[in-house]
């Protein structure tokens, strides 16, 4: 589990893909504090360190993030946003991020707005049930608040440490970005979805 804070902005080394899926090395300082098989969230996408040499690790990313996630279209140099996974006795600075990655979605505008940045992001149709206006959504794995909605698109404000720390201040119109949702929001639909079955319906689904 994570929080959509981002720790670290680490660096592409390789991208190597096959047919059983790829394998992606990163240089950061914080691979020293990674053991192989540590959970590791690289721009919002849970993986798992295979392997760590000094401040390099690699993880391996299977078919179905890389059709969930922009982790294939990585290149070398590309820098990429990194956290740790959450300690019992961490603080919770944002909120509850899982790390998968639902979908993509499409930065359709990018404004100045004081010292913030505004983002309007363009969100595929079978997640708007899970977004709401003032609620969380993490975004390339970060923490951040919907200012306001209009479906399809959702805007979200950048403070100045989120543009510099993180890889969304580089971010321009065109660019497909990871989403996930709110948990919360998923297990709230969820109920509010069985409540409208029927018990023969609900004894079915088990």
């Amino acid at each position: 589990m994570f929080t959509g804070i981002v720790r670290e902005l680490g660096r592409v080394e390789a991208l190597e893909r096959d047919a059983e899926g790829a394998r992606l090395r990163i240089g950061a300082s914080l691979a020293s504090e990674l053991s192989e098989g540590d959970s590791v969230a690289v721009n919002g996408a849970c993986l798992t360190a295979t392997s760590v040499s000094g401040e390099t690790f690699e993880a391996d990313v299977m078919h179905q993030t890389l059709e969930l996630t922009t982790l294939g279209e990585l290149e070398p140099g590309t820098a990429v946003n990194l956290e740790l996974a959450l300690r019992a006795d961490d603080r919770l600075g944002g909120h509850v991020v899982q790390g998968h990655v639902d979908g993509t979605a499409i930065v359709v505008d990018v404004t100045e707005d004081g010292f913030a940045r505004r983002l309007r992001l363009e969100l595929p149709a079978e997640l708007l049930p899970y977004v709401v206006e003032r609620g969380s959504i993490a975004i390339e794995g970060v923490s951040l608040t919907i200012a306001n909605l209009d479906d399809p698109v959702a805007e979200v404000s950048l403070i100045p440490e989120t543009l510099e720390r993180t890889s969304l201040g580089a971010v321009d119109s065109g660019d497909r970005l990871n989403v996930e949702c709110d948990v919360l929001a998923r297990y709230v639909a969820r109920q509010q979805a069985r409540d409208h079955l029927s018990p023969l319906a609900i004894e079915e689904e088990k």
